[in-house]
């Protein structure tokens, strides 16, 4: 039986930060929602069951790793992505457009599409909109992405045009693909740089052409957080107020914390993930950094607001101790509190706004945030 339901439904708003559900066959996406990172059909560290339990409503996963290893033609045979990695709930696919750019070797951009070579063991490959589609079909995903090119920043209006007018062309492609074969939806990706004028164009094109959401892209790409802010004054307005809007890429939590103010609905990371693979721990007041000599004797918890399993249950001495023994156990239990982290943020920012008080939260959030932790 094909999974064809996707519904938004807003339920509250607060200036332009919004809170409301993705209705899907797979499951509810409460919004805002922040989609763990499964880069290669796993979240680095933990269990399916434990990423659930930190209040995940869907998972992210990655077009370009996937299609290398182990396969995109392989994971259908197997039954799709979700079975793969025995998540029942909703997974996002990006398209493999930033990591074509950013990790192919030898990359060839052309009308047709882009030819490149594996960072893994440099074999050819050549990735369209269409392939894009498919891949994601074969995957299994929920939420596909249109194929675009992500150029990096800084960048002249010259390039951001050129890059996001054929960032368009293949949008209209990637719909064209994706109704052959319909999944439950397909995002359009709105790029242009930091450029208002682009920006508007693009929002102008992929409404013409019509998704069930409407993604952000080319921000989070060295520009800061500033930089970053100024776009996102204007451009989810140019978007469907009726749709889901998408921040790819972003966060550290200020981000997060301003991008939702300014009406975005969902956004994704390796932030928390990563940083737990290195020993940083995300806290209210800021991060701390579990390598540090201070903690070799501190019995407290990573954080005494935090109601996860690694709080409740294990000391920073022990963690400090795991860090600098290099056992396996110390990130896997850091990146179980960073999520746990992210989900909770999320929740309070749903609260928030649907008691009409999230300026406050906001502003009590970020006053702690300007603390950093050592």
């Amino acid at each position: 039986m094909k999974l064809n339901q996707f519904t938004f439904h807003l339920h509250a708003t607060d200036g332009r930060a919004r809170t409301g559900v993705i209705r899907t066959d797979r499951g509810d996406i409460r919004t805002p929602a922040f989609m763990p990172v499964g880069t290669a059909a796993t979240v680095k560290g933990m269990h399916p069951e434990q990423v659930r339990a930190a209040g995940a409503d869907i998972l992210l996963g990655n077009t370009y790793h996937l299609m290398l290893r182990p396969g995109a033609e392989r994971m259908a045979r197997l039954g799709g992505l979700h079975r793969f990695m025995n998540w029942e709930g909703p997974i996002l696919t990006d398209s493999g457009g930033f990591q074509v750019m950013s990790l192919g070797a030898l990359v060839k951009i052309a009308e047709e599409g882009v030819s490149f070579q594996s960072h893994i063991d440099g074999s050819k490959h050549f990735v369209s909109p269409e392939r894009s589609v498919e891949i994601q079909r074969l995957l299994g995903s929920d939420i596909v992405m249109a194929f675009d090119e992500c150029i990096a920043h800084p960048a002249t209006h010259e390039d951001a045009a050129r890059a996001m007018r054929l960032s368009m062309r293949w949008a209209k492609r990637s719909r064209e693909a994706f109704l052959a074969d319909p999944a439950p939806a397909l995002f359009g990706i709105q790029q242009g740089n930091v450029f208002e004028d682009l920006r508007r164009e693009s929002a102008e094109r992929l409404i013409e052409v019509g998704f069930e959401g409407y993604a952000i892209g080319g921000l989070a790409v060295g520009e800061g957080q500033e930089a970053m802010f100024g776009v996102l004054d204007y451009a989810p307005g140019l978007l469907p107020a009726d749709k889901p809007r998408y921040l790819m890429g972003v966060g550290k939590p200020s981000d997060i914390i301003g991008a939702v103010l300014r009406g975005v609905d969902m956004f994704d990371c390796v932030m928390p993930t990563r940083s737990g693979r290195t020993a940083q721990a995300f806290v209210m007041d800021g991060t701390l950094n579990l390598r540090n000599a201070r903690h070799a004797e501190d019995v407290g918890p990573v954080d005494a607001e935090c109601p996860c399993p690694t709080c409740a249950h294990y000391s920073r001495a022990y963690l400090h101790h795991l860090i600098k023994a290099e056992e396996m156990l110390g990130p896997m239990l850091l990146t179980q509190h960073n999520i746990w982290h992210y989900q909770q943020l999320m929740q309070g920012l749903r609260d928030a706004i649907a008691a009409g008080r999230v300026e406050a939260f906001a502003r009590e959030r970020l006053g702690r945030l300007s603390g950093e932790g050592g």
